[in-house]
């Protein structure tokens, strides 16, 4: 039997720790991951991290150059079980609205939309503006789904660590995984 495998785009976003974890859960549930990361996001790693590239590409089973459209990822005929992009920028997720596919990343989720896969957004901006909010809608509209990564404060979270997980948890929730995490019962 073939491995659940998923795409994992990290932009050059705040919040890079998104991307991390999710690579670091899907680890832990043996999935296989194939990942792109901006260049922007690099810059982001060097100011919010203490990882190393090398640190977090280990962390995935494939790792693709941002320019090469021509990668596996770039095909519908490649099965996935979808594309989580975490943390999303603005500008990737503009890419993807307009159906622009410039770099591996935006022709991944436009590939990803068109074969009718799951594709997640870990928004990270505010405040929004009428073009971001617009923007939020046409990739909604197109079958996406934008979760900015809001913190579950019910869950009296003790650490960044535990937020960060939290919301990459429920992120994962949309592909089906099951993931240990507080959940609100009342």
């Amino acid at each position: 039997m073939q491995r659940k495998r998923i795409v994992v785009g990290i932009s050059g976003a705040t919040g890079i720790q998104y991307g991390i974890r999710a690579l670091e859960l899907l680890r832990e549930l043996d999935v296989e991951t194939h990942v792109i990361i901006s260049k922007a996001a690099e810059l982001v790693r060097n100011y919010e991290t203490d990882y190393k590239h090398d640190t977090i590409v280990a962390l995935a089973d494939k790792v693709y150059a941002l320019a090469d459209v021509g990668a596996s990822i770039a095909s519908g005929s490649f099965k996935t079980m979808g594309m989580l992009i975490a943390p999303c920028s603005v500008k990737t997720m503009s890419e993807i609205a307009t159906g622009v596919t410039g770099s591996l990343l935006s022709r991944a989720a436009d590939v990803t939309l068109k074969e009718r896969r799951q594709l997640v957004l870990l928004f990270r901006e505010t405040p929004l503006h009428a073009g971001h909010i617009k923007t939020m809608l046409q990739v909604t509209e197109m079958g996406g789904i934008v979760m900015p990564p809001v913190p579950a404060l019910y869950m009296h979270p003790q650490s960044i660590d535990e937020m960060v997980t939290h919301t990459v948890a429920r992120a994962l929730d949309l592909f089906g995984f099951d993931i240990d995490i507080p959940r609100w019962e009342r």
